[in-house]
């Protein structure tokens, strides 16, 4: 939805591509268009997402273990999370780069 004329503008998933793994409901984005097309979308920087599956963390496990193990977030995206990361934990993620940045 455009914030200054309240109009609303569907964007059809092709137009979106792979950064439709970082939306969520109530995130703003800038479109970019061009002769009435919608060319490219911009994401905010880093966005808050709710990790819905992940192995159990290990008793031990801290923020300074090195390790990795991947997590599925509520937008279906797969992310390397440190080992001490747990279902519903939420989570900062760099849209650019796909990595996990911290815990929110």
């Amino acid at each position: 939805m455009d914030l200054t004329s309240f109009e609303e503008t569907r964007v059809n998933e092709p137009d979106v591509g792979d950064k439709k793994k970082w939306l969520k409901e109530g995130i703003d984005c800038n479109l970019l268009s061009w002769k009435g097309k919608i060319i490219d979308l911009e994401l905010p920087i880093t966005v808050q997402l709710t990790v819905v599956d992940v192995d159990p963390g290990v008793k031990g496990d801290t923020a300074s273990g090195g390790g990795s193990k991947p997590a599925t977030v509520d937008t279906g995206a797969i992310v390397s999370v440190p080992l001490f990361v747990n279902i519903g934990d939420e989570i900062l993620v760099d849209t650019r780069t796909g990595q996990y940045l911290s815990r929110a």
